[in-house]
């Protein structure tokens, strides 16, 4: 039953870090690529969608490294896991107060409304959401490593 945990939770945090690699590199890449506003209206759709379950998962895959610290404490690699968490921890800190905000306020905007700094602003969320995924992805190696 512990295996299928570590099992689990390695995967959950595998396919989220997937899925914020895949924003950072290919999505938001694709989407400043489009012309006129296009782009805008792509990041504020996708920051509704994605703001709607990211901190589902964050806090989900959170919980499961939980569980797994303390199902294994006295086993070898537990140190690994717990560091995973204080990184995970660390994640959703940096997702309140640095991306979230950003986030509020680009889903909600249009051609119409968005402000005059909106591309400083997404500039700004992407040099934060950089450093977010890599700190999910060494979260991920340690759970990996945790594992052999």
């Amino acid at each position: 039953m512990l295996n299928a945990l570590e099992v689990v939770t390695t995967v959950v945090v595998g396919v989220m870090v997937g899925v914020e690699f895949s924003v950072a590199f290919v999505i938001n890449p694709i989407l400043n690529a489009l012309p006129e506003d296009s782009g805008q209206l792509g990041h504020a759709h996708g920051g509704r969608m994605l703001g709607a379950v990211m901190p589902v998962w964050y806090i989900g895959s959170l919980v499961l490294v939980g569980i797994w610290a303390v199902a294994r404490w006295h086993h070898h690699g537990t140190g690994l896991v717990v560091t995973a968490g204080m990184l995970l921890i660390l994640s959703v800190i940096m997702s309140l107060l640095l991306l979230v905000p950003i986030n509020n306020r680009g889903k909600t905007w249009t051609p119409d409304n968005r402000p005059a700094d909106w591309k400083q602003q997404l500039n700004r969320w992407n040099r934060y959401h950089y450093v977010r995924v890599a700190v999910i992805i060494a979260a991920f190696a340690l759970l990996v490593a945790a594992l052999t």
